[in-house]
């Protein structure tokens, strides 16, 4: 199950996130012929494979929307607590990370670049 969760994972992160939100289940096309991984599936890899069908990312595996950071926009950061750790890598050829604490309510500044994130609640999908 993992490993197949694994390609499944690793085949939407290939395709555009418009079409791997909108692709439908495959049915069997022959009457008794082999059945398909969603046909199969059970448990928690169902779950996910069906949230997938429906266009939800339930474990976080599309590529975050990206934000201009700026106090109107801030990137938005999920947590299931009321605080997270956050890393800003302030410029794109910068091998430092800048850490720190971002607690739920207003937008934060980083305190090297100024870019500002914004906490936001979460719920797992289990």
């Amino acid at each position: 199950m993992a490993s197949r969760l694994l390609r499944v994972s690793a085949a939407l992160r290939l395709l555009p996130a418009a079409s791997a939100r909108a692709a439908p289940a495959r049915c069997l096309a022959v009457p008794g012929g082999l059945a398909s991984d969603e046909e199969q599936a059970t448990g928690l890899e169902r779950k996910v494979l069906e949230a997938m069908n429906k266009g939800l990312d339930p474990y976080s595996m599309f590529r975050p929307k990206r934000y201009a950071g700026t106090k109107e926009d801030p990137n938005l950061v999920p947590s299931i607590s009321n605080k997270r750790i956050v890393g800003c890598v302030c410029e794109e050829d910068n091998s430092c990370v800048v850490w720190f604490w971002l607690h739920q309510g207003e937008a934060q500044r980083c305190p090297s670049c100024g870019a500002h994130y914004k906490l936001i609640p979460h719920e797992l999908p289990h």
